[in-house]
């Protein structure tokens, strides 16, 4: 049967192409994960509900799909974290990655098929390090495993960068034991103070890019359909994974698709903890913004463009949603249109425009259907919206009733003032009804009759 067609933006390519699995009806997807030392900051969270929705789309249209994401549970940034707190490392990866998944499951995202951890994999990548250094596209030296950059052609074409830029924007660790300044660390010593394996070539541990290489071939095989991750993972982290799988094994190709998405701000400019405007996703959270109200934020904006977090976004999406779960209903199946959508590079604000459309149709099960495609709607992430408490609004509505009956323009008016600066939008006809609005907050009701 002829199958819709699937696009994607190649980030090697640099442009959108028709995305055809290299395996019939089995799709294999490889998302660089969290490196688990602290919470997840906003940014964080934008390639995680990318990759989900990309899944779920996947599970629509193919008959398998297999969706890897990675735990970076061995690094540098986490022995500082335990050296700083005297904590152990293992007590600091399992605690920073429950956060994570109680975070990115807020946001309504599925989990992977498969959450490899890097300290599970050693043996793999001393394996995969030893191939390079006998291909000659690495070396050893003082105890350090090097990749040479020089012996891979291909080197820079994923980040589309010359050497001089790559060089430049690097922050190359200067070394004596290098024989180039752009050749990059496989493997490390460690001292007694840092997790350690045992190697050819002594105690030590795994450079960052050679894990995802090694997981993604133990799980998805040398050549696999789709690798992701930020935009900021482009260089050095990918183009440095793409050279050493390729000169591991030559002519398989690695990723088929590189896909990434483009950076955060925060009402308008780089989050930042110096600007005050660095958020985790737990901060959002706790703050009482829903985790459906976040992921339809981030949904707003197509991935390949920078995406701009706003309160009066937040509160815009909380009222649409509102609207929206009082009008889904079960059993409908998803528009075609959004489907179509979707399918092409993944365009999620023209999702939204459709659900919009449908939602002006009042066909409430064919909403629930399309926007479940992007992870809305779902009953599971509804609770927020049912706690609705609307006897407060009743109240206050019947109060400025009884105020108009009585001509108490002033009261009327001071009731009805009250309750749009709390988010409700009041109909006035033949007695007075009422609706959400953005930014729906009826404690700010608390107290007023």
């Amino acid at each position: 049967m002829d199958r819709p067609t699937i696009r994607l933006r190649d980030s090697l390519r640099r442009e959108v192409v028709p995305f055809t699995p290299l395996e019939p009806d089995h799709v294999r997807m490889y998302l660089c994960g969290p490196t688990v030392y602290d919470r997840a900051h906003l940014g964080n969270a934008r390639n995680v509900i990318l990759f989900d929705v990309l899944a779920r789309l996947m599970r629509h249209d193919y008959a398998r799909v297999t969706y890897v994401r990675n735990v970076t549970d061995v690094d540098d940034k986490i022995n500082a974290r335990a050296a700083e707190t005297g904590r152990d490392i293992r007590d600091i990866t399992e605690e920073t990655l429950g956060w994570f998944h109680d975070d990115m499951a807020a946001l309504g995202n599925l989990a992977p098929d498969v959450e490899p951890r890097a300290t599970e994999y050693i043996p793999q990548m001393i394996e995969m390090i030893e191939g390079l250094i006998a291909s000659g596209n690495a070396y050893e030296a003082e105890g350090h495993v090097l990749f040479a950059v020089g012996s891979y052609d291909g080197y820079g074409k994923l980040s589309g960068r010359s050497l001089d830029d790559m060089i430049a924007g690097a922050r190359v660790e200067v070394a004596p034991y290098k024989r180039d300044s752009m050749d990059f660390v496989l493997w490390k010593p460690s001292d007694d103070g840092t997790p350690g394996w045992d190697s050819p070539w002594g105690r030590g541990r795994p450079g960052w890019h050679i894990e995802c290489s090694a997981m993604s071939k133990a799980l998805l095989g040398t050549s696999f359909d789709i690798h992701g991750g930020g935009n900021d993972l482009l260089f050095p982290h990918h183009e440095n994974e793409r050279a050493q799988s390729c000169c591991a094994d030559p002519g398989a190709g690695f990723a088929q698709i590189w896909l990434h998405n483009e950076m955060l701000l925060v009402e308008g400019r780089k989050m930042s903890k110096s600007l005050g405007n660095f958020f985790t996703v737990r901060d959002l959270l706790d703050q009482g913004v829903p985790g459906e109200v976040i992921r339809f934020v981030f949904l707003s904006t197509h991935y390949s463009k920078p995406m701009d977090w706003t309160e009066a976004k937040a509160r815009e999406a909380e009222g649409i949603l509102r609207k929206w779960r009082e009008l889904a209903t079960e059993g409908g199946t998803p528009d075609s249109s959004v489907l179509k959508m979707l399918r092409d590079d993944v365009n999620t604000p023209g999702v939204i425009a459709e659900l919009h459309r449908i939602a002006k149709t009042g066909d409430g099960a064919t909403l629930a259907a399309s926007a479940g495609l992007l992870g809305l709607l779902v009953p599971e992430m509804g609770a927020w919206a049912e706690a609705q408490p609307g006897g407060i609004v009743e109240a206050v509505l019947e109060a400025r009733t009884t105020a108009r009956a009585e001509k108490d323009w002033a009261r009327a008016d001071a009731l009805r003032d009250a309750l749009v600066a709390a988010g409700v939008v009041v109909t006035d006809g033949k007695g007075a009804g009422w609706e959400a609005g953005p930014g729906f907050d009826p404690s700010k009701l608390e107290g007023v009759v």
